[in-house]
């Protein structure tokens, strides 16, 4: 998730990105294996961050939220919207698109928000009733939590959490934003009519 702020200064952190990527939270060389099946059309909607591993693009954010939706060309527009310093604080928008990267799957995608930049995402692990996500990257460096509610029950964040350690993911030290007390109560701002 790239917010606004962080598109302004992104072409610099491609340039360094060996130096400035967050570390892999992956332990081993392989990959995090990924969903056998997402239906994509399911996928589509509005998804709120539970959790997420600390990474310069996302600092201070809260109320985060992810919005995917068909393009005309085929492939589907992101908004991710998140809240500086807070729920009341200032409301930063960032669009983007993707791409399906693993057809066979759909659980591979590419997204961009810079040009002609994509970086993976992976699905790792998605509800049956598509009600809770996990997304990661073939190093681990990435990690997300997300749900349909801003807010997740405990029982199912913990199985979700001791999933990724059983596969070699560093849970410690996520970030847990605050987010809004149900889906109804957060805003639509920044979202298509």
């Amino acid at each position: 998730m790239i917010f606004r702020t962080a598109i302004l200064g992104f072409l610099p952190l491609i340039l360094t990105a060996c130096m400035s990527a967050p570390p892999d939270r992956l332990a081993g060389d392989e990959p995090p294996p990924v969903v056998a099946s997402v239906d994509i059309e399911r996928y589509l909607g509005t998804w709120f961050e539970i959790a997420r591993a600390e990474h310069s693009f996302e600092e201070n954010c809260h109320g985060v939220s992810a919005y995917y939706e068909r393009r005309d060309d085929g492939m589907i527009r992101v908004i991710n919207r998140c809240w500086q310093g807070g729920l009341d604080g200032e409301l930063d928008v960032a669009e983007g698109r993707a791409r399906i990267a693993d057809p066979e799957t759909n659980a591979k995608l590419e997204v961009s928000f810079f040009g002609p930049f994509f970086g993976d995402y992976w699905i790792v692990e998605l509800a049956e009733d598509y009600s809770w996500a996990v997304i990661s990257e073939p190093q681990g460096r990435y990690l997300w939590i997300l749900a349909r509610e801003p807010q997740m029950n405990p029982e199912i964040l913990d199985a979700r959490l001791a999933y990724l350690q059983a596969l070699g993911f560093d849970t410690e030290g996520l970030i847990y934003p605050d987010q809004w007390p149900s889906a109804a109560a957060a805003p639509r701002e920044g979202l298509p009519e």
